[in-house]
C-alpha cells in the first residue's frame, strides 16, 4: 500500500473512496484523529489513483462523489482508525525513495560523528567553493540531535505532501536548487562553517506556502500558523537572541527558492508520484 494523500474532510473523502471503487481502484482510509484522513491504495493502482486523486482535490464537492456513495449503499464507513498494521516503519517504507535516501544519509552522517573523527568528517563534507560536489554535501551535516530531528521531521512531512500533490520531479528540483542556492548564500554572507538541511526545509515551506495561495480550493500543505512560526524563527535567528549559531542566510535563500519554484509552477500541475 502507498499513501496517496491526506484530506481534512472525512465525509468528502468517503465519497471519493466510493467513487474510486466504481473506477476499479480499491482504497483504504485511515484517521488517527477523526478529522485528517489518509488515503491508501495498492501499489499497482498508483498511476490511476493519482489521476483520480488530483480530480478530487480540484473539485471535492463534485456530484460524482455523492452519487458514488449512494450507489455503494454501504452502511459501514471505510475509515480505519489507529491500528498496529500501519505503524511508523510501514509509513516510512511507503515514502518516496528520495525522501528515504536523504533521511538515511543524514542519519548516517550524524551517527558517524560519534564513531569516527568528527573533524575529519566535517572537513570532507563542508562547503568548498572550488569543489562542486561540496556545494550540496553540507545539507547532510547536523551538529545536534534536536537539529537533526527538527529538519528530518519536516523533510519527510512536507516532502511527502509535495510528492503527493505535485509529483516527485518537484522534490528533486527543490532539493537541488535550494541546496545549491542556500549553501552558496551562507558561504558568501558568512563562511563555510555551517551545515544542515534547514535551507532545503525552508524551501519546502516556501513552496508549500505559495502552492496553497495559488490553489485555495485544495487543502493546505502547511497551515498559516506553521508558516508564521517558521518565519518568526528565521527572523529571530537573524537577531542572535537565541545565542546559538544558525545558518540564517541559508534559511532565507532556501525559503525564497521554494517560493520562486511554486510561482513558476503551472497552476494545473498533474502529480506523478511514480518517478
Amino acid at each position: 500500500m502507498i499513501l496517496l494523500g491526506t484530506f481534512n474532510n472525512p465525509r468528502a473523502v468517503q465519497g471519493a473512496a466510493d467513487y474510486f471503487k466504481t473506477q476499479g481502484v480499491p482504497v483504504r482510509l485511515r484517521s488517527d484523529d477523526g478529522t485528517q484522513v489518509e488515503v491508501w491504495v495498492p501499489n499497482e493502482f498508483k498511476a490511476k489513483a493519482s489521476l483520480l486523486w488530483q480530480e478530487f482535490l480540484a473539485n471535492p464537492d463534485h456530484d460524482r462523489y455523492l452519487a458514488a456513495s449512494w450507489q455503494s449503499g454501504e452502511a459501514k464507513s471505510p475509515l480505519s482508525y489507529a491500528s498496529n498494521d500501519l505503524n511508523l516503519v510501514q509509513r516510512f517504507m511507503s515514502l518516496h525513495w528520495f525522501l528515504k535516501l536523504i533521511f538515511i544519509l543524514c542519519m548516517g552522517v550524524f551517527v558517524s560523528f560519534y564513531l569516527f573523527d568528527a573533524n575529519t568528517i566535517f572537513s570532507h563534507l563542508q562547503f568548498k567553493a572550488h569543489d562542486p560536489g561540496s556545494w550540496f554535501t553540507p545539507v547532510l551535516l547536523h551538529f545536534g540531535a534536536l537539529h537533526l530531528v527538527f529538519n528530518l521531521s519536516w523533510w519527510l512531512h512536507l516532502g511527502n505532501q509535495i510528492v503527493s500533490r505535485s509529483g516527485a520531479i518537484y522534490i528533486y528540483m527543490l532539493f537541488v536548487l535550494s541546496a545549491l542556492v542556500s549553501n552558496w548564500a551562507q558561504f558568501i554572507m558568512v563562511d563555510s562553517r555551517f551545515g544542515g538541511l534547514s535551507g532545503v526545509v525552508y524551501a519546502l515551506l516556501g513552496y508549500a506556502w505559495v502552492f496553497g495561495a495559488k490553489n485555495p480550493s485544495q487543502p493546505a500543505i502547511v497551515s498559516k500558523g506553521v508558516v508564521g512560526f517558521m518565519l518568526l524563527w528565521m527572523i529571530f535567528g537573524f537577531t542572535d537572541m537565541f545565542f546559538i549559531s544558525m545558518a540564517n542566510w541559508a534559511h532565507l535563500f532556501g525559503l525564497l527558492t521554494g517560493m520562486v519554484v511554486a510561482l513558476l509552477q503551472p497552476s494545473k500541475q498533474i502529480s506523478d508520484t511514480g518517478i
